[in-house]
């Protein structure tokens, strides 16, 4: 799928996490909703960091592309050594190490580990990064018309305010986790969700997604997992804009107030 798609499926996602802990008696708390689902509408556009043409390859300017030339070529030489006799020879890294379960749980640890021991700066380091993320794709259309710098300044500015109303008591640093030293260990999952969630948005097109990796099936180490293929489509066809955007818009709505306790 593209970026905005992407994005929306993460929110979305989180906010019906929200949903589902507020039905189970214990609500998130509004901060926790709003930035997870910020969070994950950043965070499930990462895994193209391994696409020089994604929409992340541009958010962060030449760091970002020269990013994404590494993790490509560090993606193609995991792939050229682990896969099977089953899959198929590949000139790049695309769709294969960052669209897995594996990398997804890996870089969510990280996130947590960084936002534990790495005190306030690594927090905000985290949120301006997904902020910057989330504008690029819930509005790319003017993110796009914009300056760079206006967006980073936006990102620096949110990732600002919202660590000052997530510190806050009850608003939400020590949500899910409470033991001392253990606040902001909860900023992983939005990220893990958001990359599990765009992995299961690529294989429902042509090409599937190897999420399994590295379980084999098969022949194959790298299976692209996805439906039958007469329920595939292509990235950017009337499917997604007219009928998946439309139907996370829905979902995010419902998610959020039914986190809220609206429904």
């Amino acid at each position: 799928m593209m970026g905005p798609a992407h994005s929306l499926s993460g929110a979305a996602a989180w906010l019906g996490v929200g949903a589902a802990t507020a039905a189970a008696g214990h609500a998130m708390p509004w901060p926790v909703l709003v930035v997870g689902a910020l969070i994950s509408a950043g965070a499930a556009l990462a895994p193209d960091l391994d696409h020089k043409s994604a929409t992340i390859s541009r958010a962060f300017g030449p760091v970002s592309r020269a990013l994404c030339g590494i993790v490509d070529e560090l993606s193609h030489t995991v792939y050229k050594a682990t896969r099977g006799p089953g899959d198929p020879r590949r000139n790049g890294g695309h769709r294969t190490l960052t669209h897995t379960w594996l990398w997804a749980v890996l870089i969510g640890a990280g996130a947590s580990a960084a936002a534990v021991f790495g005190g306030r700066w690594a927090v905000l380091g985290i949120l301006f990064v997904h902020v910057v993320l989330a504008v690029e794709g819930l509005l790319w259309r003017a993110a796009r018309m914009s300056s760079d710098v206006l967006v980073w300044l936006l990102g620096a500015a949110g990732a600002w305010i919202m660590a000052g109303v997530l510190d806050k008591p009850g608003n939400g640093s020590d949500w899910l986790f409470t033991g001392s030293g253990q606040e902001y260990l909860w900023l992983g999952l939005p990220i893990v969700l958001g990359a599990l969630v765009h992995d299961i948005g690529d294989a429902l097109t042509v090409s599937g997604c190897p999420i399994l990796w590295p379980i084999p099936l098969g022949r194959k180490r790298w299976y692209p997992v996805g439906p039958p293929k007469a329920m595939r489509f292509r990235a950017g066809s009337w499917v997604e804009l007219k009928v998946l955007m439309p139907a996370f818009m829905v979902l995010g709505g419902v998610g959020a107030a039914g986190a809220l306790n609206f429904i």
